[in-house]
């Protein structure tokens, strides 16, 4: 048998092949598990690549590292949320009103109101591209200075009966947190909202003022932005259990605020707190240059207010709204003022807007559809219910009209200014007897001054009228355009208004018949006095005029509701004169009247004892002038 002889190249080709399997099967051992935040991802199928991630997540844990001592250095106990923090957004809504809090901040990073668009027909936002900022600026024990909005909060997602709640926590650890706490009806515009902390009395420093800071930029919602910022836009607040506004340009510190309202025009963004804010400064400023009219900012609303810790805690229940500035909504809240708000007008105008003209507002809104003829029977219902007044202001007219030549038959008994004394105790003794009063005139025309003034307030604040359209105004609460002009005319505007001009014809036809009846009331001129008729002449021209160019800009509702109440007047005052009034009856009456004795009243006994004794006192100074 043969024997086997050693072969040296196979062994050694052996060891090379056993070299390379042990080479191969340590190249594929899975690597160890690597702690970091970001996902790292090993290709093995070339060596050299291996070694290149290899000193990829050496960087990487490197840099966390180095990230998180910094957090630890910067952030302190909160350094937690900053390490632990995520971007995100959390989307709360019901059918009024859709709000996205931001995990940074914790704060409402969008709040659009539902079933409202702009005046170009975009969505309309109260809170988008951080035009608003809600941040609280603490110190804490380790002695750094800490704001809110740069610190991320941790959402939670819960319900409360039909409720949404959202709970934003900014945490310090799992039982020590600051926390937002958002809850929202089914369908309302207001939102509970809470700030709370727990645990933190070791961690915020109290001798440091805790700070809130809340900062809105109003976006431009309306067409006519000069109606629009300079004359509805206003920054309201509650303090000393007074409802008070800031004009624009304005500032302010006061005590025992409860709420502050960002109000614009028909929206309004407003903060409640159940624990009033002390020595808080509020600030409004206005946004648009003089020359600017497309701006997208219309004023900036500020609050800055110390808050208090209770037990070494701060616990502050207050409220959210985002919704519009309807009188028939904020009535319900009432008893905390906020209906203030809808601006109604002071005094006796709002009083007349919320007890007369809301209510017949409202009835007939109930039946009717189109807003326009709204307006038009609400305007007959007015001027029905001021006949009244306007017949007795024309019989008064008629009166005077009887008795004019006999005051005209006492000028000219008593001329000259020396007997001005003498002529004017004649021509009140005249129509005394007569039984006629100067004031018999004026006040039925006086009374209907503040219907004016309240409806001048109604028509632009009511929501109900905005984007209504009728006939060629497509919203009747602004303006309407039925021609565009290539410029613009200061005071008058870049466009021209059809209501206005209707509402100015309206006018100058009414003081036109209204002349002779106001020039019957008139005494006869006296020496030294002014020509009453040359000021009502110009009357007649200017008040056209004024109407025109003022109402241009203004609500097209307004000038409907004028226009078709100088035309009915115009209708009632004709109907009066031709068919109810009879001068020879009132003749007769005066003259039924001269006959019965009169009554001199105390105060008329001293009024003709005063004109008497002036009378003998201005012939004793002519007489020494003689002498």
């Amino acid at each position: 048998m043969e024997e086997k002889k050693f072969d040296f190249n196979s062994f050694i080709g052996m060891i090379l092949l056993a070299g390379v399997m042990l080479y191969w099967l340590n190249t594929q051992k899975p690597d160890e598990p690597v702690e970091t935040n970001q996902e790292v991802t090993i290709d093995t199928s070339k060596t050299s690549q291996v070694e290149k991630d290899t000193t990829a997540v050496t960087k990487v844990i490197k840099s966390d590292s180095l990230q998180n001592i910094q957090y630890q250095n910067q952030l302190g106990a909160f350094a937690y949320s900053a390490m632990n923090g995520k971007e995100g957004e959390t989307v709360v809504e019901n059918n009024k009103v859709r709000l996205v809090i931001d995990n940074k901040g914790g704060q409402i990073k969008v709040a659009e109101i539902k079933n409202y668009v702009t005046y170009d027909s975009l969505p309309l936002y109260m809170i988008k591209d951080n035009n608003a900022n809600f941040n609280i600026n603490f110190g804490t024990t380790d002695n750094r200075i800490l704001n809110t909005k740069d610190l991320f909060f941790e959402p939670t997602v819960s319900k409360n009966g039909e409720n949404q709640v959202v709970s934003m926590k900014l945490k310090v650890s799992d039982s020590q947190y600051l926390e937002y706490r958002y809850e929202m009806k089914p369908d309302d515009y207001m939102i509970d909202f809470a700030v709370r902390s727990q645990g933190l009395s070791t961690v915020i420093n109290t001798s440091n003022p805790i700070q809130l800071d809340w900062t809105l930029d109003g976006y431009r919602h309306e067409k006519s932005l000069r109606t629009e910022n300079d004359m509805y836009t206003y920054y309201y607040y509650k303090a000393e259990d007074e409802v008070d506004y800031l004009n624009k340009g304005n500032s302010d510190v006061v005590n025992d605020l409860d709420w502050v309202a960002y109000k614009q025009h028909f929206f309004s963004s407003n903060l409640i707190s159940n624990k009033p804010f002390n020595n808080a400064t509020i600030t409004s400023t206005d946004l648009v240059q003089d020359k600017e009219r497309d701006t997208v900012y219309t004023k900036r609303f500020e609050l800055k207010t110390p808050l208090a810790m209770t037990n070494g805690e701060l616990n502050y229940e207050m409220k959210w709204f985002y919704g519009p500035s309807d009188y028939n909504l904020l009535k319900q809240y009432k008893d905390i003022g906020l209906d203030e708000t809808a601006d109604l007008g002071w005094g006796i105008f709002g009083f007349l807007n919320r007890v007369v003209f809301y209510p017949v507002f409202n009835l007939l809104q109930g039946f009717i559809g189109n807003y326009g003829l709204i307006i038009i029977l609400m305007t007959i219902v007015v001027r029905i219910l001021m006949s009244p007044l306007v017949y007795k202001s024309y019989v008064s007219s008629a009166k005077m009209k009887v008795i004019r030549p006999e005051m005209n038959a006492i000028n000219e008994k008593y001329p000259g200014k020396e007997n001005a004394m003498k002529r004017q105790q004649e021509i009140m003794a005249v129509q005394r007897k007569a039984g006629v009063s100067m004031m018999s005139g004026c006040i039925p025309a006086l009374l209907q001054m503040p219907i004016f003034f309240a409806l001048f307030k109604f028509f632009p604040t009511n929501i109900d009228l905005r984007q209504k359209s009728f006939l060629w105004a497509p919203d009747l609460s602004s303006y309407d355009i039925i021609f565009k002009l290539p410029f613009e005319i200061p005071f008058y505007g870049d466009h021209i208004s059809l209501f206005p001009i209707l509402a100015s014809v309206a006018i100058f036809f009414y003081m036109q018949m209204n002349q002779s009846q106001q020039m019957s009331m008139q005494q006869p001129p006296q020496e030294g006095m002014p020509d009453m008729t040359k000021m009502m002449k110009y009357m007649i021209y200017l008040s056209p005029v004024f109407m025109l160019v003022f109402f241009n800009n203004y609500a097209s509702g307004l000038s409907l509701y004028y226009f078709i109440s100088n035309l009915l007047t115009i209708t009632i005052m004709l109907v009066i004169k031709n068919y109810v009034i009879d001068e020879a009856k009132i003749h007769a009456q005066i003259e039924e009247n001269k006959k019965k004795p009169k009554k001199t009243s105390k105060f008329r006994q001293r009024l003709d004892a005063a004109m008497k004794q002036a009378q003998e006192q201005q012939a004793r100074q002519q007489q020494n002038k003689k002498k």
